[in-house]
């Protein structure tokens, strides 16, 4: 297997994007109810804005600890994964989420890197000692 190209990550992160914006929105939701009904600014609530991050780290550290895979990333064909080809840890996907974090800093540029390195890993794939693997699906006979 191959180390996962840009356009693959890319799309991974559209999709999963989508899931997480409306897990977000359901988090909302008992927000608006305690406050009647009334709009929930993210700058109103500490602990809303630590409710919206939990679950962006939830998402993402749970699947890659679980099954090395987020719904976006099996749908692309994409797991993380360490270099002895194991699933992370929730440890190790705790780090690389953190470090996809610093990736994005910069303009995307830790994402844009995976284009000029030898190996074909972007900053936060450096930083967590894990990588993404594209595997192809297999064809189905008729």
């Amino acid at each position: 297997m191959k180390n996962a190209t840009l356009l693959r990550r890319l799309g991974a992160i559209v999709y999963d994007s989508l899931l997480v914006l409306a897990l977000l929105f359901l988090v909302t939701i008992p927000f608006i109810a305690i406050r009647g009904g009334q709009p929930v600014e993210a700058g109103d609530s500490l602990l809303y804005r630590l409710c919206l991050a939990a679950i962006i780290f939830v998402f993402f550290t749970g699947f890659w600890s679980r099954s090395g895979r987020t719904l976006g990333m099996q749908s692309w064909g994409l797991r993380v994964e360490t270099p002895s080809g194991e699933i992370p840890t929730f440890t190790v996907a705790g780090i690389r989420f953190f470090a996809a974090m610093l990736s994005w800093l910069p303009a995307g540029l830790g994402f844009i890197w995976q284009l000029w390195d030898k190996d074909q890993l972007t900053w936060h794939d450096r930083l967590s000692g894990t990588r993404l693997r594209h595997y192809p699906k297999p064809i189905k006979n008729k």
